[in-house]
């Protein structure tokens, strides 16, 4: 049996005291929210902190804030079945609700957050084993060891981003807040993420992620496609965050999203731009396809064969795309 190392656990009551308790702890400090990723990384000791600082009591995280004209604002302390039974938040951005349906199990919703799951640590076969495993191979690169398994010959480490929301939350263009000891401040979903499987977050190891902010709900729509082994609990090992806003029966804007395909949420600008300014005619898609197709590259570090990952990139891309067009014209 896997068992928690020993650790000293703190219940701020206010971000400032968590931001107190983190400078006072250092590096052996990490905050946790609902503990659906953080805890089984410590039995497996992928992390081993001397002190946890919960942040699932503090009250400024736990809101969702709807402005019709501005933008809605979910604080990173909202557990994903709150979100994901939103009835506001399900009419207004049904992505959100959508992609949040698909991670993980009831049960686990109940306890995760939004904000644990855009910070979900990178995942790959030669990490997410127990110590003793991981032990027998010399470790690898991301914890206690040299060499990245997947690609041995790399000075990087290539675990690759599980999260269902981060995909969606950069198709979005969603702005996240941030508090550190040195103030607040907002910074683009996009560039909340390194393409590193180990420095996968911009975020400072002191700063607390504090809410979402999600633009106005006016002349777009977006859909997200996962794909997984079991569709009632896996991590996925593709995801496609697609969004469009629309000019009459023209798409103005788009984006094109990819997700468990490398260490952060990948925007295909190639596959963006292949729409716009079209009609969603089968070209344009079929187009938009091929170029995620493209620079999608799956490597060993997740579920199922290479070759066939990289396919289903194209079919899923299709897919989404297909699905916007359908629904905008029955609109």
């Amino acid at each position: 049996m896997l068992r928690l190392p020993t650790f000293t656990y703190l219940q701020p009551t206010s971000i400032d005291e968590a931001l107190k308790m983190k400078q006072d702890a250092g590096p052996d400090g990490m905050y946790v929210a609902g503990g659906t990723d953080l805890y089984p990384n410590m039995k497996r000791r992928h992390q081993e902190p001397k002190t946890v600082i919960s942040l699932s009591g503090l009250d400024d995280l736990h809101h969702v804030t709807i402005n019709p004209a501005e933008g809605t604002a979910i604080g990173a302390g909202t557990t994903l079945s709150e979100i994901e039974t939103h009835g506001a938040l399900a009419q207004r951005y049904p992505v959100v609700t959508q992609a949040t349906k698909l991670i993980a199990t009831p049960l686990l919703r109940n306890m995760g957050t939004i904000g644990g799951n855009l910070c979900l640590d990178t995942r790959c076969n030669y990490y997410n084993q127990s110590y003793e495993w991981r032990k027998s191979i010399d470790f690898c690169m991301k914890k206690d060891g040299e060499i990245c398994w997947v690609a041995p010959s790399s000075p990087r480490c290539w675990a690759v981003s599980s999260t269902d929301l981060a995909p969606v939350m950069v198709a979005l263009d969603a702005q996240f807040t941030l508090i550190g000891t040195n103030g607040e401040r907002q910074v683009p979903a996009g560039r909340f993420y390194n393409d590193d499987g180990i420095e996968y977050l911009t975020k400072r190891p002191e700063e607390i992620l504090a809410d979402v902010r999600l633009p106005a709900a006016n002349g777009w729509d977006a859909t997200y496609w996962k794909l997984r082994r079991r569709g009632s609990f896996d991590f996925p090992v593709l995801g496609v965050a697609a969004w469009v806003e629309w000019d009459g029966d023209t798409v103005r804007d788009a984006r094109v999203v990819l997700g468990g395909v490398a260490s952060f949420p990948k925007l295909i600008a190639a596959a963006s731009e292949a729409i716009v300014g079209t009609d969603l005619n089968d070209d344009a898609i079929a187009s938009a396809a091929q170029a995620a197709f493209k620079p999608a590259k799956p490597m060993d570090n997740t579920d199922f064969g290479l070759a066939w990952r990289k396919e289903m990139t194209r079919n899923y891309v299709k897919g989404a795309l297909e699905e916007l067009r359908n629904r905008h014209r029955k609109a």
